[in-house]
């Protein structure tokens, strides 16, 4: 894989009963399973591929407050906490720190926006500050032009997605939960319609709670039980370059370019909102219900490839539960990456910042950015299978809210009160066709 990625040894033996398997070990699958152990469950986590192998480990690393949607924004402000409160209660590491995040804009829109945010945040007791142009020109000195303002947002920061997901299964081990790799989900056993056992390649584990946390692979997973869960990819292209000799800030956002400093002090650079749609067969069966997102980004998203098709994530076929499905076929999703883009990002970060001229390009990767018609997670279970717990289509946003959304996703299953709303996540908003009908299967 091109992707730096810390590695999780397995549990010995798959359990023959579990209280929850959680499928899928991105980071909101580890958190899931890390909040359900510390509530005295017997956790399997199971995974295909390796820990964090996916998105949770090609992103940007950021975990922010800043410009959330309102329905997002109290799940984000409880992951910051969160994200602070496991270091210290596993003693792992997972490279977050509040480092504060710098947004530089040279676009009025822009900034009006930023400013309206900002008074929203005001009202829920987020702090942001608006920069006027010399605010921004003092934090900006290692840019190579002016700016007219921007935002920084001291309380918000930065995570490793090399370290995170794999800290978090290593404190699920220590908490009495397994860690099963190489182990793809085939599908469920069900009795009476409910939830009785998850089928894996290695045997069937018996259980009334499963917590699907797919990613890219949860609509096609959920086709296989009757339930209808819109979700589109969208291919991301980053690069990494080494350690630069000036001092840089930790993260930075510009409508160009943006940066973040890992733990090793590489620095991770992308353009936001840039990607690739490959068309897949899941994606024309949803095509009605994404054509307004896709028509707002058109200026940023380009006609990809078959590389979704021959990836097998968007698949509408059906599978057996006795023989090999597409998640053995393909283990990791470890798309190309999309040269043009790669070259585009390296040169407006060159031009932006002078000082990475002293860098050299280590790493490029992509990922397949799982996304919603209304870009807001599916958190809740399912009406279809009792039982089933859906946490995916986080639109790009999983990383940074991986710990609430795991949280949440354990008041969920334990039927505890939650300090967030679980309503504007319920997967119950998909169950119609963008037509108002119930959608066939």
């Amino acid at each position: 894989m091109s992707v730096l990625l810390e590695k999780v040894e397995s549990s010995a033996a798959l359990p023959e009963q579990a209280d929850v398997v959680v499928i899928g070990a991105g980071i909101v699958g580890v958190f899931s399973a890390y909040y359900l152990a510390q509530r005295g469950l017997r956790v399997a986590l199971i995974e295909k591929g390796y820990v964090g192998a996916e998105q949770s480990s090609r992103n940007w690393g950021w975990c922010r407050q800043q410009n959330r949607d309102a329905r997002e924004l109290p799940i984000s402000t409880m992951s910051l906490d969160l994200w602070e409160r496991f270091a210290l209660e596993s003693g792992e590491d997972t490279g977050f720190r509040r480092c504060g995040l710098l947004y530089l804009s040279n676009d009025d829109e822009e900034l009006a926006r930023w400013a309206k945010w900002r008074d929203f945040a005001r009202t829920v007791g987020v702090t942001t500050h608006m920069l006027d142009a010399k605010e921004a020109m003092a934090r900006a000195g290692m840019t190579s032009q002016t700016w007219k303002g921007g935002v920084f947002s001291p309380s918000d920061g930065t995570a490793d997605p090399a370290k995170a997901a794999p800290a978090v299964a290593k404190a699920l081990i220590k908490l009495g939960g397994t860690v099963h790799q190489q182990c793809a989900a085939r599908g469920l056993e069900r009795s009476g319609g409910a939830v009785s056992g998850v089928v894996t390649e290695l045997g069937t584990i018996r259980t009334r709670s499963v917590v699907l946390a797919g990613g890219a692979w949860a609509s096609s997973f959920c086709r296989q039980l009757g339930v209808r869960f819109p979700q589109a990819s969208i291919r991301s292209s980053i690069l990494s370059v080494s350690a630069p000799t000036a001092v840089l800030p930790a993260a930075l956002h510009t409508a160009g370019v943006s940066l973040t400093q890992r733990s090793n002090g590489a620095y991770t650079l992308a353009i936001s909102g840039r990607g690739r749609v490959d068309p897949t067969a899941q994606m024309l069966r949803f095509s009605s219900q994404f054509l307004p997102m896709f028509a707002k980004r058109w200026r940023a998203l380009s006609p990809g490839g078959l590389q979704g098709v021959r990836s097998g994530h968007e698949t509408l076929a059906r599978w057996r539960l006795d023989a090999p499905t597409p998640m053995e076929t393909m283990r990791v999703l470890n798309p190309a990456p999309d040269q043009q883009a790669i070259a585009l990002t390296h040169s407006r970060a060159l031009a932006l910042i002078p000082a990475l001229a002293s860098t050299t390009i280590t790493h490029r990767w992509a990922g397949y950015i799982d996304s919603t018609p209304d870009g807001v997670p599916a958190i809740g279970e399912t009406r279809e299978v009792p039982g089933l717990v859906l946490a995916a289509g986080f639109s790009g946003h999983g990383f940074g809210i991986g710990p609430g959304a795991g949280h949440l996703v354990a008041d969920i299953v334990t039927a505890a009160t939650s300090a967030i709303d679980p309503k504007p996540y319920d997967p119950a908003r998909f169950a119609v066709s963008s037509w108002g009908k119930v959608a066939d299967f």
